[in-house]
């Protein structure tokens, strides 16, 4: 069975217990997403909120809520699709078990796009951006933002469907200097496809013309963030994982998906750029204003029974973070075919992916000598050359061969490993003035700071331990000692003034600390609240390694450079502490909060829903 539109996605995820419908009119300003945030962090239903103020489209959220129901909805084609991709990654299966892949000739075959030939459902009717559900996620956002859009675009003078990218570039819908219904906003980041047909068009005569996607199948909205490889269009994606071929027309120049409940379609003016945000995104923080793209509005299309889909971003864990776990299970076997000598990689949703990533890779080339990283630097150098994972800012890799159990998804019995054996006097990798993740806000400038590769291979050298000498004593404006597991201490400090005044505090921590055995604490993190940084592992990587910039925020006791090498003989010490720099946190509004507790209390109209 293979959907065939939104509506009827809804219908099989209410069918089965799933989804809930949300009957009282709701604001969408504000009010939505935190009936979403709260649905979700519940591990709640689907939500299809039929009364939306101030427009007459139904919309939905929470689809891909918790990893049991995305697997649901492509439960009849994941494993298909798991099939192609073994395939790809080794032919030779076919082979060795030639009826465990008969399906995959087919499955390929659904992966071919479909001309719509007697008209289309998206075509039913026109309205305009104000009708539509404006959702407004958080306080400082700077307007109402679609936030799973499919966007469409081609090279210059190409019609054919298959050089199409697809990609899921937020798009602000009003505020700022934005002319209503006339003009949105589009943001893209580094390693986007859509870069590169905007650089072909500025060097042409021909009018940028782009196509927005909202709703459809499940599989449309997952194909746009789907990491395929440069000229392979999302659409093939979206066919095989839909088990069902993409439909489309193309009507004066611009690309529809038929099959999508909305299609707004437009022209990127070249060489002009309006103000975007900020946008309360998926690090936890907002990104802030700053000049992007401006597309003219020409059309909004939209089906007879239209469903706005949408979601919410934050802080991770958020409905997004289904995407990256079902993105893992379908391209897993291609990570020793992309990364060669690589086992795995975790890019650690809970500090917002980018900012960290840990790997495991392998060491081959040399076990007739003393063991340390050789092969596993060459590994990090490659990671971070190849598309998203070139984003990574805190890459730690670690060897196999030292423990065949390494599972880089169990990040505090991970993070024990490396500290076991990581050597800083040696282990530490820095790339300076260097460009980072656009929603990073840790370093120098925008898009602009640094990273790090933390390399570790060998024998145990030391074992963790999470208690503190005694006597032990820090210095003024260093205070709150807080283990978040054996062998990682943090610290809390006073608040950060700028980077001078960092660099005297922590000399002087760093003089102190030197006179303590502290070889079994290997880790030291400076925060604003380390009681909180300590309690979860959640906290612990997203106040780490989001807050943080490697050339500036990585310290250590008895530190030393040596032929351009930085390292340190004692613990390591990273400054996490807010920056006068970084961006605000996302906070909640608290009157809405309000509303919000009225309608989940007893007598509410959403009462019973978590």
């Amino acid at each position: 069975m293979s959907y065939k539109s939104l509506r009827e996605c809804l219908i099989d995820l209410e069918k089965n217990g799933h989804l809930k419908r949300i009957k009282t009119e709701v604001d969408p300003n504000l009010e939505m997403a935190e009936i979403h945030r709260r649905v979700f962090d519940a591990k709640g239903p689907a939500l299809w909120f039929e009364k939306v103020k101030g427009s007459p489209f139904q919309a939905a959220s929470n689809l891909y809520g918790t990893f049991e129901r995305t697997e649901f909805l492509f439960r009849h084609t994941i494993k298909k699709v798991q099939k192609v991709v073994d395939l790809k990654a080794d032919p030779t299966r076919l082979l060795q078990n030639p009826l465990n892949y008969l399906s995959a000739p087919f499955t390929a075959l659904s992966a071919l796009p479909m001309k719509s030939r007697f008209g289309a459902p998206i075509t039913y009717g026109e309205t305009t951006i104000d009708q539509l559900p404006l959702v407004k996620s958080w306080p400082m956002d700077g307007g109402a933002f679609v936030t799973l859009p499919q966007v469409c675009t081609l090279p210059p003078g190409e019609d054919n469907i298959m050089k199409t990218n697809i990609g899921m570039y937020r798009i602000q819908l009003d505020g700022n200097e934005y002319e209503t219904n006339k003009e949105v906003g589009l943001h893209y980041q580094l390693h986007r496809g859509i870069g590169v047909h905007h650089t072909e068009y500025n060097k042409s005569d021909l009018p940028f013309k782009a196509s927005i996607f909202v709703g459809g199948l499940p599989s449309h909205a997952f194909s746009a963030i789907m990491p395929l490889p440069e000229g392979l269009s999302e659409l093939t994606f979206a066919g095989m994982l839909g088990g069902r071929r993409f439909r489309y027309l193309q009507k004066n120049g611009w690309v529809l998906s038929s099959d999508a409940d909305f299609v707004i379609t437009g022209t990127i003016r070249k060489n002009a750029k309006k103000p975007e945000g900020p946008f309360g995104d998926h690090l936890g923080y907002y990104s802030l204003e700053h000049d992007f793209p401006v597309m003219e509005v020409d059309k909004v299309y939209h089906r007879k029974d239209a469903i706005w889909h949408f979601t919410v971003v934050g802080r991770p864990p958020q409905e997004d973070s289904s995407f990256g776990y079902l993105i893992h299970q379908i391209v897993k076997p291609l990570t020793s075919t992309e990364f060669p000598g690589v086992k795995q990689i975790n890019a650690v949703d809970a500090a917002g992916v980018h900012p960290l990533l840990l790997a495991i890779g392998s060491e081959r080339y040399m076990p007739f000598r003393e063991k340390k990283p050789e092969e596993i630097l060459a590994q990090a150098n490659r990671i971070l050359g190849s598309g998203q994972t070139s984003l990574a800012k805190f890459l730690i890799i670690a060897a196999q061969d030292d423990d065949p159990k390494l599972n880089a998804h169990d990040i505090p019995a991970y993070l024990k490993h490396v500290l076991e054996r990581i050597d800083w006097r040696r282990d530490l990798h820095f790339h300076t003035n260097t460009t980072i993740d656009t929603l990073d806000y840790s370093g120098d400038g925008w898009n602009a700071g640094s990273k790090v590769v933390m390399a570790c291979c060998g024998s145990q050298l030391r074992a963790l331990k999470a208690a503190l000498p005694s006597p032990f004593n820090l210095p003024e404006g260093f205070s709150d000692p807080h283990f978040y597991q054996p062998g990682i201490l943090i610290l809390k400090g006073r608040s950060y003034v700028d980077h001078a005044q960092a660099e005297k505090e922590i000399s002087i921590l760093s003089e102190q600390l030197s006179h303590y055995a502290l070889d079994q604490i290997p880790l030291i993190i400076l925060a604003d609240d380390s009681k909180f940084t300590s309690q979860t592992t959640n906290n612990f990587v997203w106040v780490t390694f989001t807050r943080a910039n490697p050339s500036h925020d990585i310290y250590g006791v008895n530190a030393f450079h040596k032929n351009k090498h930085w390292g340190c003989r004692g613990s390591l010490i990273i400054d996490a502490r807010i920056k006068p720099h970084h961006a605000p946190e996302l906070v909640r509004d608290p009157k809405v909060s309000e509303r919000v507790d009225r309608l989940f209390a007893k007598g509410g109209d959403l009462e019973g829903l978590i």
